[in-house]
């Protein structure tokens, strides 16, 4: 008898896991809910955290055995296509704007985590870390895994609220967006620990990653600029928009065969290089020109194609790891589980409403924000699976971190609602160290 055909497994999973994930994305928006909330809870409630609990049979007929590798493989391409927008959406110029208080909470919002977390993973390194992995990477990926906030779903939060353009919202975008390139750095490191198999190893990923990177900034980047040089006036951080009354100018096909071709050379490189795949998605965003209509118009093609029809499968992919019923078999897992999400909300949260308190936010202001920089989202989801893919994780405290994401990222919008239901939703007005920060840039200027 001949093995099952995957693409015929492909044709009933590939729609059932969209049409899930497009019902649990509905369904959290209703509640008041992050898309993303809704998109990752259908992909858990796919694998054996429920349907491959109580109907087996019927996970099977829907996402059958065969077809998964393949709709792993997919979903991880339409993640390299999210990482490119993530790249060219991330604006560090906001920074400039709002100087040492979006500094000062970004790094504490990364310190106070990465050292809780760090305890955190020295105490359960014995108990959870899995056969074979030594201290050091176990310790260091835990402590960045706690450290993430997620820059795409805190602005899609801040765009919903009408506070995009708000000074908080402006601080908070800033803050993250410090926050989360520091948070890849350290996630690079890692991953070279991971993979070092001599002392050599480390040091020879670093000089190959610092080529690179020079090749993307000064190669690359200006051909790019000249490739694909500004049609227009485009408004700063405003890659992701669409540009409905643009014209095409009969060229976009090839300006979408060089993006899609630049996603995935840049991927491989790094992959060779012996980081991740999703590093070079990352950083050719940074570098792709954001001033031309015409990486406008590929951009919202593919935000609006390859995103909603290849990035569901991811989550499906992590549902398919993530069992919550294997918590279940040691009542000790449940603890810690608890003990996880403790640490992860008294870090994020703790650590940045502290700092905006310091730089002189008033508590109602600096517990938003913290409330804010806990959102974690799809972004975590990226670490936890790039930690189970190194093997530096196991799948109960990988279904442990995932839960963490879920809650953290459910209490943003709950915790914002109570915070703010007595402020103007038009807008906050700017608090002393915001004034200050702007007004130092305008004399710059």
């Amino acid at each position: 008898m001949s093995a099952p055909d995957p693409v015929t497994g492909l044709l009933i999973s590939v729609p059932t896991v969209i049409v899930a994930c497009l019902a649990g994305s509905a369904l959290a928006r209703r509640i008041g809910q992050p898309p993303v909330v809704g998109e990752i809870a259908a992909g858990i409630l796919l694998g054996p955290s429920l349907l491959g609990m109580v109907w087996p049979a019927g996970q099977t007929w829907l996402i059958p055995p065969a077809s998964v590798p393949y709709l792993g493989a997919l979903g991880q391409l339409g993640l390299l296509v999210f990482m490119f927008l993530i790249g060219l959406e991330m604006d560090l110029g906001l920074v400039r704007g709002l100087g040492r208080t979006a500094l000062v909470v970004s790094q504490a919002g990364i310190v106070l985590p990465l050292l809780l977390g760090m305890a955190l993973a020295s105490g359960m390194y014995a108990y959870l870390a899995p056969d074979g992995v030594e201290r050091l990477p176990f310790v260091l990926f835990i402590a960045v895994a706690l450290s993430i906030t997620a820059f795409p779903v805190l602005a899609r939060i801040l765009t919903d609220r009408g506070m995009y353009h708000t000074s908080l919202g402006a601080l908070a975008m800033a803050s993250a967006a410090v926050n989360d390139a520091l948070a890849w750095c350290l996630l690079a490191i890692v991953v070279t620990v991971s993979h070092s198999g001599s002392a050599l190893d480390p040091a020879r990923t670093v000089a190959a990653s610092g080529l690179f990177l020079a090749a993307m900034l000064y190669l690359v980047r200006p051909a790019l600029a000249r490739w694909t040089p500004g049609e227009g006036p485009v408004a700063k951080n405003d890659a992701s928009r669409p540009v409905p009354n643009a014209p095409d100018t009969g060229q976009d096909w090839l300006v979408l065969l060089a993006v899609f071709s630049g996603i995935c050379l840049s991927s491989f490189t790094t992959d060779r290089i012996g980081l991740h795949a999703l590093f070079g998605a990352f950083l050719f965003g940074l570098v792709v020109p954001r001033r031309s209509l015409a990486v406008k118009r590929v951009a919202t093609r593919l935000r609006t194609v390859v995103v909603p029809l290849l990035l569901p499968l991811f989550f499906a992919n992590t549902g398919l790891s993530t069992d919550i019923g294997m918590l279940d078999d040691d009542p000790a897992l449940w603890l810690w589980a608890v003990v996880v999400l403790a640490v992860a909300i008294l870090g994020k949260w703790g650590g940045s409403t502290l700092a905006a308190r310091v730089c002189g936010q008033n508590w109602r202001e600096a517990l938003s924000l913290g409330a804010l920089m806990n959102c974690r989202g799809l972004t975590e989801l990226v670490i936890l699976n790039v930690g189970l893919e190194l093997g530096v994780i196991g799948r109960d405290l990988f279904t442990m971190l995932v839960l963490m994401a879920l809650v953290t990222t459910a209490l943003t919008t709950p915790a914002l609602n109570r915070l703010r239901r007595r402020d103007d939703a038009s807008g906050f007005l700017p608090e002393p160290a915001l004034r200050q920060d702007a007004a130092a840039q305008s004399d710059r200027a």
